[in-house]
């Protein structure tokens, strides 16, 4: 039975349009068929002829079609499943990431440790829907997004988004949709039947969002061949499932990114979207950590400063991890010569350069064997990037976008050379966790001092948003990294 609270909560949303829900929640109206986000601007239906449902994947499993008004697969995605480890979050992130697409259900379910009747089991009870549903309105989402920005042809779309054929494109949009593939196309747009080059896309982000802030931050770590930053873009190479791709990245109009990719392959599309959402935290629900550091006196001056702070991430934690390890008690611009010549050393070379960009960072088991004697790592740094690499690739250390993260930190503390700081920073800006702390870090130890407070307090009293206190905290210590083009000679977190 539905919490009677929480739907009286829901609908004040929906009457009140406001859009920090958006994504949160769908809401299917009965009368006309249609589910639509809480901040749709068509007249709020009677209560009781709405039903909530936490996926669009419920929804349409429900019976209902997409509004073409508000357009509810364009909203940020649910910030609960980065909050929360749990199973059914864990598979979200999987689901997401693109592992249906790739491995199907059992492979999913194998990636989580559960039988496929069990994970479907856990799915269902919470979201109405198995797994399959859920990666089939991703497909619609990422299909329908492709038809309004591109030039793409249909039958590229349908294979991009991941569909198993054209009658099974048509048929899901139909029914998500209700109109053809073909009408849901601007006037403007015509397929160009070419190479698809560049796609520029729209990545949403509830507001408040700085984006020229976590570009900033992203720039100041940028290392050479892999990444780019030019004052206003910063561009990277994205290892994905079929191979080396780029994506650029600028502040949009709003609280929005525009993200310009080339992919060699367009089927990984959906997961470069996924990645690209959470290196820049797009997901986050800002008003809700906003409210938890705000009220603490010690936070209040720097949370009303910076509204919407995010916490910029990787594309991939195991890339994290070994830039974790090379950036322990070097500045940053150390730590981005360092990662400049191990990418070197043993990354996957582009087809051609792109830019500046050159390489893919080296995936775990070609760097668990390559040669980085020439990298300029102490013999035991070496000794831990090689370890960290070999049990990445074994699986001994989980990283994926569905890892336990308390295994993780735990596993990760049993390679030799990786102690409490690194793994929780793999834990901050690798996996994504919202409420990790940094032990001993000494840009947080300076903050902590000026404002009167330790590391004692910050265990308890920032929870369940901690990593948000420490950018926070960092932007206090370093502020160069936040408001400015930073030096390229400045020690940083």
């Amino acid at each position: 039975m539905p919490d009677i609270v929480d739907v009286e909560r829901r609908y004040r949303a929906v009457a009140s349009r406001d859009a920090r829900f958006d994504g949160w929640f769908f809401t299917g109206v009965h009368t006309t068929g249609i589910y639509c986000r809480p901040s749709c601007p068509a007249r709020t239906p009677l209560a009781h002829n709405i039903t909530f449902f936490p996926t669009a994947a419920g929804a349409q499993a429900a019976g209902f079609r997409a509004c073409r008004r508000c357009r509810p697969d364009a909203v940020p995605g649910s910030p609960e499943w980065d909050v929360r480890a749990d199973a059914v979050a864990r598979a979200m992130r999987l689901i997401a990431d693109g592992e249906v697409e790739r491995t199907g259900v059992p492979g999913l379910a194998a990636r989580l440790g559960y039988s496929e009747r069990q994970l479907h089991r856990l799915l269902v009870a919470e979201l109405g829907v198995g797994a399959l549903a859920l990666a089939r309105a991703q497909r619609a989402q990422t299909a329908r997004l492709l038809i309004e920005t591109t030039r793409l042809s249909m039958a590229e779309i349908a294979f991009a988004a991941g569909f198993a054929s054209i009658r099974q494109f048509n048929e899901t949009v139909q029914a998500v949709f209700a109109t053809t593939p073909s009408a849901l196309r601007p006037t403007s747009l015509r397929p160009d039947g070419g190479s698809p080059g560049w796609l520029t896309l729209r990545l949403a982000a509830r507001a408040p969002f700085a984006a020229d802030e976590v570009l900033l931050f992203l720039g100041a770590h940028a290392t050479p061949g892999l990444e780019e930053w030019d004052g206003t873009t910063f561009s990277r190479v994205l290892d994905l499932p079929h191979g080396p791709a780029v994506v650029r990245l600028s502040a949009g109009a709003g609280s929005a990114v525009t993200a310009r990719l080339q992919l060699p392959e367009l089927r990984d599309l959906g997961t470069a979207v996924a990645r690209c959402r959470r290196l820049l935290d797009l997901d986050a629900d800002p008003t809700a950590v906003d409210e938890v550091l705000g009220a603490d006196p010690a936070l209040s001056a720097l949370v009303a400063g910076a509204p919407g702070r995010r916490v910029p991430t990787s594309p991939d934690a195991p890339e994290l991890a070994v830039r974790a390890v090379l950036g322990q008690q070097v500045s940053v611009a150390g730590a981005r010569t360092l990662t400049a010549r191990l990418v070197t050393a043993a990354g996957q070379p582009l087809p051609e350069p792109i830019g500046s960009l050159t390489h893919a960072f080296p995936r775990p088991a070609a760097l668990a064997d390559a040669d980085l004697t020439a990298v300029g790592l102490t013999g035991s740094r070496r000794r831990t990037v090689h370890a960290l690499a070999a049990a990445l690739a074994d699986g001994s250390v989980d990283l994926g976008p569905g890892a336990d993260r308390e295994a993780a930190t735990r596993a990760l503390l049993a390679v030799p050379g990786i102690g409490p700081w690194t793994a929780a920073l793999v834990g901050l800006r690798g996996l994504a966790d919202p409420d990790v702390w940094l032990p001993g870090d000494l840009a947080l130890r300076r903050s902590l001092r000026t404002l009167g407070s330790s590391d004692v307090d910050a265990a308890t009293r920032w929870r369940p948003w901690r990593s948000y206190a420490v950018m926070h905290l960092w932007a206090l210590a370093v502020p160069d990294l936040f408001t400015r083009r930073p030096s390229s000679d400045r020690s940083a977190p």
